[in-house]
């Protein structure tokens, strides 16, 4: 079975290799009108962020790790594995 290319996120389909990173806390600034608090960040790549509830941050980590996975497993190989 391959890994998904896209997780949803809110409303927005993201392709899993644009994830760079993902919070690990929620994020917290103090600012009254921040509405993202209380969210977790999800940093794509070209310095953009979607930001989840703590249930879509799960999936997106697990929607990497199989997209990762799959990879390898399926007969894919990284540019470093030609090194």
């Amino acid at each position: 079975m391959s890994a998904p290319i896209f997780i949803l996120v809110d409303d927005k389909h993201i392709p899993v290799y644009r994830i760079m990173w993902v919070s690990d806390v929620p994020h917290f600034c103090g600012n009254e009108e921040c509405q993202c608090e209380g969210d977790y960040e999800i940093r794509l790549e070209q310095d953009e962020s979607i930001w989840a509830s703590r249930p879509e941050r799960d999936n997106v980590l697990k929607a990497v790790e199989a997209w990762y996975n799959g990879e390898h497993q399926g007969g894919g190989h990284w540019e470093e594995d030609e090194l």
